[in-house]
């Protein structure tokens, strides 16, 4: 019982600094910031199992991790408010064009990230992006300027 009252407290502490980390894409990452995750993942393992390396303690440890995610991943199914509190939200970092810094700044992005993003997604100019959201994943939505919606098709329709 001892191994998941641990592992359930390292599963919130792990889940508030990820959160409080920000919006940050695996391919995003520093280096630091990467080393930074596997250390933390050493330093976990060692505070939830402390000195008990039996296949039990482990299994105790990870279906604890596993209960908690799918418990998360259902609550926010099942109550869409929570959604936005334990998810995140999505949040506009370019509008017609303008770079909000606000939204910069609450997320830690910087213009040069952004610009990267942009020429990723095939834009050469923040002229020609009429919005950018910072999706909760962490990836970069680009919507372009004069971009008009695909027609919707019936679905008796041929493609």
């Amino acid at each position: 019982m001892d191994i998941v009252l641990r592992a359930t407290a390292m599963f919130v502490l792990l889940y508030v600094l990820i959160r409080l980390l920000g919006k940050r894409e695996l391919g995003q990452m520093t280096p630091f910031e990467l080393v930074l995750l596997v250390v933390m993942g050493d330093l976990i393992q060692q505070g939830v199992t402390h000195n008990d390396f039996s296949l039990t303690g482990g299994m105790l440890a990870i279906g604890t991790f596993a209960f908690w995610a799918l418990t998360l991943s259902w609550a926010t199914y099942l109550f869409p408010k929570l959604k936005n509190m334990l998810d995140g939200e999505p949040r506009v970092i370019v509008k017609y064009g303008t770079i909000i810094e606000a939204n910069l700044r609450r997320d830690r992005l910087t213009r040069d990230e952004i610009f990267s993003e942009m020429r990723l997604a095939g834009i050469a100019r923040l002229a020609d992006v009429e919005w950018a959201i910072l999706e909760p994943q962490g990836k970069i939505s680009f919507i372009a300027r004069g971009s008009a919606p695909a027609p919707q098709q019936d679905e008796g329709d041929a493609v």
